[in-house]
């Protein structure tokens, strides 16, 4: 049985966003008073960059995956914001799995339920954070979630790794009948190429049709200092706002002292995108309550 209030965030593509769009929106519900649960699992194990934690082998995941263990949980990386983190030991998963299948044992997709069936009821939201090739564990993670997201950049590869995505889904869907889409991402889109963004609007309805797959009105826009200073320092883009904020007063008062200001951030303002990821966040609860109505109507009509 799929999660509830969950969403996965996944792309057949790597370095569309993925990541980083998990620990923002993660950050925004925790700070805004929900239990968050992220559930990593990419090899890469980017995540630690943008919560600044230590980086982690994902041994224990696997130990977990592999026995039907409790799995590794990393508590309050923020305030109400907990995550399982995952590292370069699982990309060992798929070969033990098709051993393991071979001897008529269950998919990882049942093993990952059972797993975190202990400790999901104690979040009111879980986000994954998927790897982009790995078919095995995205496979397992489509299987337990009950919504997707999927972002994607304005370059062709991005847009061909749709297709990939859509095929996904649908064979996720005879596994697991509750899973939705929540919708498509735009990131790292020029704020004023509203013509490409149009662009990007139409391949993506192609791909999959805007009546399955809406398109968040949101976009994250394109600010390359800004995302290298929050991946360097750890922070959240609405954390990064703040830091901005802080370093133009040291700037300022560097000038009147007349000694040389600190070099401590690339962006001189960020307001912009935590203004985005802020709505992002906002639409993706309100895109949430209506799959959660939907999936409820959908049972009552079944058990009638």
């Amino acid at each position: 049985m799929a999660i509830p209030n969950s969403l996965a965030v996944t792309q057949g593509k790597g370095g569309v966003g993925k990541t980083t769009v998990v620990a923002n929106l993660a950050g925004l519900f925790a700070a805004a008073g929900y239990r968050v649960l992220v559930a990593e699992f990419d090899p890469q194990g980017n995540l630690c960059r943008d919560f600044g934690y230590e980086k982690q082998s994902g041994e224990e995941l696997l130990m977990a995956l592999m026995s039907g263990g409790r799995p590794p949980v990393i508590k309050d990386v923020r305030h109400g914001l907990d995550v399982i983190p995952a590292g370069p030991a699982l990309t060992d998963v798929a070969g033990m799995m098709l051993s393991r299948l071979s001897r008529g044992g269950e998919t990882l997709g049942q093993i990952l339920d059972k797993v975190l069936a202990p400790i999901v009821p104690d979040y009111d939201i879980v986000l994954f954070d998927t790897p982009p090739g790995d078919v095995i564990i995205g496979d397992a993670v489509l299987y337990c979630t009950s919504s997707v997201m999927i972002p994607t950049r304005a370059d062709d590869g991005s847009l061909d790794g749709l297709d990939r995505v859509a095929e996904r889904f649908a064979r996720a869907r005879e596994h697991n009948p509750q899973l939705r889409l929540a919708g498509m991402l735009l990131f790292a889109v020029g704020s004023r190429s509203q013509r490409l963004q149009d662009q990007v609007r139409e391949s993506i309805t192609q791909a999959i049709p805007d009546t399955i797959a809406p398109i968040f009105n949101t976009t994250i826009r394109y600010m390359e200092s800004a995302a290298a200073d929050a991946r360097r320092h750890g922070l959240l883009a609405h954390e990064l706002e703040g830091a901005t904020a802080s370093a133009k007063k040291a700037r300022l008062k560097a000038l009147r002292d007349k000694v040389k200001p600190p070099s401590l951030l690339l962006s001189r303002d960020a307001t912009g995108l935590a203004d985005d990821y802020e709505a992002l966040a906002a639409e993706v609860l309100h895109r949430l309550a209506e799959l959660a109505d939907e999936t409820n109507r959908t049972q009552e009509g079944g058990a009638a």
